[in-house]
């Protein structure tokens, strides 16, 4: 036959794009099904046997799985076989025998993009009835041939493919396991399986191991498929909703099919609200697919069935047709939404409940932001974590924001068409949605100091090793070791938690040697936990001098939870360590943050604190010093006048207990947790 005199060149012109690299694999199926079907075999079940052949098959022993890359596959069927018809046609390209099923005359040549050679072994019966055996091998060097055909003793019709060498570019790119070639497979095919007719037995064998795609389909579906209709521009085309076990790893999707076949699956379904990765009804977890076919479908599918000759969206220019994959997409949606208009309804509610409780227990400070906010902005997922849902309620907060902006330097200008009741509403709308923002930045600094106390909270109670956090720990809390307050945004330090007037200085210092501060002169190696320099200006004489600005002084000294080896002497008491810091500085040449110099350096106040637990050590440090201690027993407080100087020594649970307090009336505002 004269098949190979441009079969080269038709093979170069056939597209199989290598993700499709079992398409031919599946389209040998469907040969084999249509044989089935042709072999009238009636109460005879029909079946199809795929077989995984792999480069180190083992032994099929029970149990044991075949390994190695994938070379071939053979496909065997008990159908009507080879016969002259069949055989008159496989040597006719574009051969309309079949035409009535989609076929196009085209799927061997599918074979050769993917595979080197084929061999095909067939009992078929001749017109007199008689068994024969055909064979014949299949590449693109020589087309067809080798054929042989003779007289048979095996009483049964049925054919065998085998495609040998699975080219490594389609191998590559192909699915690897028993598993997922059977559910691509299943998929393919689905369509047997859900028209409600008597089906073939199909399995998938790998070694040992068989799969039968009955039982998969079984085990992957809820209930029975439901199966509707629409119409578009005179055009029937047929829907089958179908639910998938989640072990499927399928995603929802719409499935367009063209001959009884899956040709393309379509993921877009985000126009339908509610639907997220995540769907359950009374029966449990599902993957919703709905299959489409049409006649419309099989007249435009392309002739290798991997899509469709349909533009993506109308296009009255270009387009042979005014239905669109779009098109079809829109409308199998409206009718996908009622089909699982329960499972939307729960999702809804429950996407709205996890961005309220979200909102209301751990981000407070979008709850301004949720007027502003669309219906698609609170349409989420469940399921969304934290994280997520964070990231996506903050960009929405910096669109708001930039919108916001863009407002700002065009709200004063009044409109051609604008009256004064529009433009002052305008304004208004705009002010409010400003202030809205303001208010969210607000709470999201409430929220932090939150999140901090609560850090703090847990650095104080004994770890999992049995010992207490170091002080270090604590110390990168209240502020950044090794930094000075230039080398920091305002808000990167948490000083509040000693006290809110210290977010105001001149000058600070956070566990530096004091030869390396700018403010002194002091050739000193120790290094203060915490030190700062505020200055204040003096009012100005009436003949205009301006006198040396007033300064202070603050030292802080932060111990380890619970540490009680304190002792005499400025290394191992933390009131003679702060009060050490305090006179060397006074010693130098104290200046301002600016350079301006102090003056009388030893008279400038100082005011130390020590925080740390009121272990008995402490406590006998604190009465050496003759400090007081408060009522509720959580702190020691005098002044040293030899140093002049304010001593405070903080226990832990205060520090904590006056912050929280400090910052109840915000937290509580905001809905959070006080405790």
């Amino acid at each position: 036959m004269d098949l190979q005199t441009n079969l080269k060149g038709r093979l170069r012109n056939t597209s199989l794009p290598k993700k499709h690299g079992l398409m031919p694999v599946f389209e040998a199926v469907i040969n084999s099904i249509h044989a089935i079907e042709d072999a009238k075999r009636g109460y005879t079940p029909g079946k199809v046997r795929v077989t995984i052949v792999r480069s180190l098959q083992q032994q099929l022993d029970v149990g044991r799985k075949a390994e190695g890359e994938i070379t071939a596959f053979v496909i065997e069927d008990n159908g009507c076989g080879f016969n002259d018809e069949n055989y008159r046609s496989f040597g006719t390209l574009d051969s309309e025998h079949k035409i009535d099923r989609g076929c196009r005359g085209v799927g061997r040549l599918m074979w050769l993009k993917a595979f080197n050679s084929v061999q095909v072994k067939s009992n078929y019966r001749d017109s007199r009835g008689e068994y024969r055996t055909r064979t014949f091998i299949f590449d693109e060097n020589n087309g067809v041939h080798g054929e042989e055909d003779a007289p048979s003793d095996v009483r049964k019709t049925g054919t065998i493919v085998r495609l040998n060498v699975f080219r490594e570019s389609y191998r590559k790119s192909s699915p690897k396991t028993q598993q997922t070639i059977a559910n691509s497979l299943l998929e393919h095919c689905l369509w047997y399986f859900v028209r409600g007719e008597k089906r073939p037995e199909i399995d998938v064998v790998d070694g040992a191991e068989v799969l039968l795609l009955d039982s998969l389909f079984d085990s992957y579906m809820f209930e029975e498929s439901e199966h509707d209709q629409i119409e578009l521009s005179g055009q029937n085309f047929e829907l089958t909703h179908i639910k998938f076990r989640n072990s499927t790893g399928k995603k929802h999707s719409i499935a367009f099919c063209a001959n009884e076949r899956l040709v393309q699956e379509d993921f877009k379904l985000n126009k339908i609200p509610g639907l997220h990765s995540k769907m359950s009804d009374k029966n449990g977890n599902f993957i919703y697919s709905c299959y489409i076919s049409s006649p419309f479908l099989d007249e435009h599918t392309r002739s290798e069935r991997t899509g469709f000759d349909l533009d993506e969206f109308e296009d009255d220019l270009f387009s042979d047709t005014d239905i669109t994959i779009g098109a079809i997409r829109d409308a199998v949606i409206k009718k996908s939404k009622s089909f699982l208009s329960e499972s939307l309804e729960e999702n809804l509610k429950a996407g709205s409940k996890r961005i309220n409780a979200y909102i209301a227990e751990k981000a407070p400070r979008y709850r301004s932001l949720l007027r502003h906010m669309t219906n698609d902005d609170l349409l989420i997922d469940p399921d969304l974590s934290d994280k997520e849902l964070e990231l996506r309620l903050h960009s929405r907060y910096a669109d708001i924001e930039q919108s916001l902006i863009s407002e700002g330097h065009e709200i004063l200008i009044v409109k051609d068409d604008e009256n004064q009741e529009d433009y002052q509403n305008r304004i208004s709308e705009y002010l409010h949605k400003a202030e809205d923002l303001k208010n969210s930045d607000l709470a999201n600094y409430v929220v932090h100091r939150k999140v901090i106390l609560d850090l703090l909270e847990r650095a104080l109670i004994i770890q999992e090793n049995g010992k207490y956090a170091r002080e270090d720990l604590i110390h990168q809390l209240i502020m950044p070791m090794g930094k000075e307050s230039k080398e920091l945004a305002g808000d990167a330090s948490n000083l509040w938690l000693i006290d809110d007037t210290m977010a105001f200085h001149d000058y600070l210092a956070s566990d530096k040697p004091i030869s390396s501060m700018d403010v002194s002169d002091v050739d000193s190696g120790k290094e203060p936990d915490l030190l700062m320099l505020n200055t204040y200006d003096r009012a100005m004489l009436v003949g205009g001098s301006e006198t040396a600005p007033l300064a202070e002084l603050r030292v802080v000294e932060i111990k380890r939870p619970m540490r009680n080896d304190a002792k005499s002497g400025e290394d191992k008491d933390p009131i003679e360590q702060a009060l050490g810091y305090l006179e060397r500085l006074r010693s130098g040449n104290l200046r301002t943050a600016k350079g301006r110099p102090i003056q009388n350096c030893e008279n400038v106040p100082g005011y130390c604190y020590v925080i740390s637990d009121l272990t008995s050590t402490v406590e006998t440090r604190c009465k050496m010093m003759n400090l007081t201690k408060s009522a509720d027993g959580l702190s020691y407080f005098g002044y040293a006048i030899n140093y002049k100087s304010y001593i405070e020594v903080l226990s832990f649970d205060l520090l904590l207990k006056r912050a929280k307090e400090r910052n109840y009336a915000f937290f509580e505002k905001l809905g959070l947790p006080a405790s």
